[in-house]
C-alpha cells in the first residue's frame, strides 16, 4: 500500500513538471526607485521607475503611520504622480502598488517617506484705524489665511524705520494703542506670527493722527491749561480745532499784529442770521492775541506778546478774559486788571518805535464788547471775513467744513471794504474804517449811543450817521491821545497816522 501511495505521487509530479510555461501567470513585479520632487507646503511630484512597463499603478497615501487601506488612493497610468491638498509642515506615507492585471498585482512597495514645505505665513489685510482719541487708537486687521496665529504690531511716530518702533503683540485681530502723544502723526505695521521662524511680511502702513488735547472752555488761571495753543506756547500754534480767521478791515491797536480764530464745541456749528455776527454756541471760544515783530526786516528775530483776549460763550452770554504774558514769553496768566508794557520795535521802514502798551481791564473791553450791556464780539461778522485767507474764502471754509448752517453760497454775502485798498473810493474806505474802529460804540445799543449821535456802522447811510455835522468833533478827536478824549477811547496810546489821513482826506471832501 505504501508503495502505491510513492507511485502516485511520483506520477503526480511528473505530469506537473512536464505542462506548458505559457499557462502560467507570471509575477507582477514592484516598482522601483520612488523618489519626490518639486516638494511644496500643499503638493509634491512622486516619480518611480518599472522596467515591466505595465503602466497601471495605485498610490495609497497619508500621514505617516497612517493603517494601510485608510490612505488616500489614486491610480495612474503614468509613472509618476501630483499630490496637492496637502498640509504644511507634515511627513506623509506613500506606497506604490502595480496593476498588472485585474488579477495580478504586485506587492506593496517598502514605505517612501517625505515631508511638506513649511506653510508660508500670509500677510495680513485690511490694517484700519478708528476710535482714535488725543492719547490713543483702535487698530484692527483681517486674517483669511492663517491658523493658530498671534500678531506683531509695531508702531512709532511717522517715518520711522522698522525695528525701530514699539512693538507689542496681539492674539485678535485688533489692539488698542495707548500711552500716544496728542496730535502726533503715528505710523503703524502688523504681521501674522505663524511660528517663531515663519513670520509674514509686514502688511501695507497704516497712518492715523492722534486728536488734539481737548479745548477747555473755561477761564482757567493760565492760557496753556486751555489747550488752545500746541507745543510751545510762544509759537501760537493754534490747535486742530480752532479756526484761524482774519478781518478784512482790521481795528488799530497801536500797530500791534493779531491772530485770531475760534474754537467750537465738538459737533456744534454757527447759525447764519445775516451778514452780521452768525450765533455761536454755547462754550464757544474766540481768541485774539497782540504781539509784535521784533524787527519787521528781519522776522528771525522773533516776537513780543503782550496779551490774549478771550471771549467764551456760557450759558448763553459772552464773558471776558485777558491773558497777560511774563518777559520769558512762555506762560500768560489770567488778569482782570490793566497793565502797562513797555514795547519796542523796527517797523519795515527800519524806524525804531517805543510805546506804552495799554492792556485794558475787563470793564475796558466790555467798554467796546457790549451792546444794551450785553458782551458781544465785534470783528467776526460775515461782512468782515467773506475773503480769501489761508487759500480759500474764510465763509466758504466754514461751509466746507460743515460748520455753518443757513448758508450755502458766500457770493450772497457782501463784504466790508479794504480801508486800505487804494482800488477802493474815498467814501466807502474811510466809512469800512469808522465802522470797523468806531462803530461797536457809536451805533443803536452802543456805549456811546447817548453821548452822540454818531452812527458809523458802514451801512447806516450817510445822511443818518451825523459825519457831516460832527465832522470837526471827528478830526479833533482821531488826532488827539488824551484819554477819554481821543477815540477811539480805548486801545492806542498813539495816533494811527494811516487812518487819520484817511479820515482828513475823506472829511474835507465832504460838501
Amino acid at each position: 500500500m505504501l508503495k502505491k501511495i510513492s507511485l502516485l505521487l511520483f506520477v503526480t509530479g511528473i505530469l506537473f513538471a512536464c505542462s506548458d510555461d505559457d499557462d502560467m501567470i507570471a509575477a507582477c513585479n514592484e516598482v522601483a526607485n520612488v523618489s519626490s520632487s518639486l516638494v511644496t507646503d500643499t503638493s509634491i511630484n512622486l516619480t518611480w521607475n518599472d522596467a515591466s512597463n505595465v503602466g497601471s499603478y495605485t498610490v495609497e497615501y497619508g500621514v505617516t503611520g497612517f493603517p494601510l487601506g485608510g490612505g488616500t488612493t489614486i491610480s495612474t497610468t503614468d509613472t509618476s504622480i501630483s499630490i496637492s491638498g496637502l498640509l504644511g509642515n507634515t511627513t506623509y506615507d506613500v506606497y506604490v502598488q502595480t496593476i498588472c492585471s485585474e488579477n495580478n498585482m504586485s506587492m506593496l512597495t517598502e514605505v517612501y517617506s517625505f515631508t511638506t514645505s513649511v506653510t508660508p505665513c500670509i500677510a495680513v489685510t485690511n490694517v484700519s484705524s478708528s476710535m482714535i482719541t488725543d492719547t490713543s487708537a483702535l487698530v484692527a486687521w483681517e486674517d483669511n489665511a492663517n491658523s493658530s496665529t498671534t500678531y506683531e504690531l509695531e508702531y512709532g511716530n511717522s517715518g520711522f524705520n522698522i525695528g525701530s518702533g514699539t512693538t507689542i503683540t496681539s492674539n485678535t485681530t485688533s489692539l488698542e494703542l495707548t500711552g500716544l502723544l496728542p496730535n502726533t502723526d503715528y505710523d503703524v505695521y502688523v504681521r501674522a506670527v505663524c511660528s517663531a521662524s515663519n513670520v509674514s511680511p509686514d502688511a501695507d502702513v497704516i497712518s492715523f493722527t492722534t486728536l488734539a488735547i481737548p479745548v477747555i472752555p473755561e477761564f482757567r488761571p493760565t492760557l496753556s491749561e486751555l489747550n488752545l495753543f500746541t507745543g510751545d506756547l510762544n509759537n501760537l500754534e493754534i490747535t486742530p480745532y480752532g479756526f484761524e480767521y482774519d478781518l478784512h478791515s482790521t481795528l488799530y491797536t497801536d500797530y500791534a499784529i493779531k491772530q485770531r480764530f475760534f474754537v467750537l464745541p465738538t459737533g456744534e456749528k454757527l447759525t447764519y442770521t445775516g451778514e452780521g455776527l452768525p450765533v455761536f454756541p454755547n462754550n464757544s471760544i474766540i481768541v485774539k492775541t497782540f504781539y509784535y515783530n521784533v524787527n519787521e526786516t528781519d522776522l528771525s528775530q522773533g516776537t513780543q506778546i503782550i496779551e490774549t483776549r478771550i471771549l467764551i460763550k456760557i450759558d448763553g452770554s459772552w464773558e471776558s478774559g485777558n491773558y497777560k504774558w511774563n518777559d520769558a514769553q512762555t506762560e500768560a496768566t489770567l488778569d482782570a486788571n490793566s497793565s502797562i508794557v513797555p514795547v519796542t520795535w523796527t517797523n519795515a521802514e527800519g524806524e525804531s518805535n517805543s510805546i506804552n502798551y495799554e492792556i485794558p481791564s475787563n470793564t475796558d473791553c466790555f467798554t467796546c464788547h457790549q451792546n444794551t450791556g450785553n458782551m458781544t464780539p465785534i470783528g467776526p461778522k460775515m461782512r468782515t471775513i467773506n475773503f480769501d485767507f489761508n487759500g480759500a474764502n474764510q465763509i466758504q471754509q466754514l461751509i466746507d467744513n460743515d460748520m455753518l448752517d443757513g448758508l450755502t453760497d458766500p457770493t450772497s454775502v457782501s463784504l466790508l471794504p479794504k480801508w486800505d485798498d487804494p482800488t477802493v473810493s474815498l467814501d466807502r474806505r474811510a466809512r469800512a474804517y469808522m465802522d470797523i474802529n468806531c462803530a461797536h460804540c457809536h451805533t443803536p445799543g452802543g456805549f456811546c449811543e447817548e453821548e452822540s449821535t454818531l452812527r458809523l456802522s458802514y451801512e447806516t447811510p450817510y445822511v443818518e450817521s451825523s459825519i457831516s455835522e460832527r465832522r470837526n468833533s471827528i478830526l479833533t478827536r482821531i488826532q488827539n491821545t488824551i484819554p477819554q478824549y481821543g477815540m477811539p477811547l480805548i486801545g492806542r496810546t498813539v495816533v494811527h497816522d494811516e487812518g487819520v489821513d484817511l479820515l482828513i482826506d475823506y472829511i474835507n471832501s465832504l460838501e
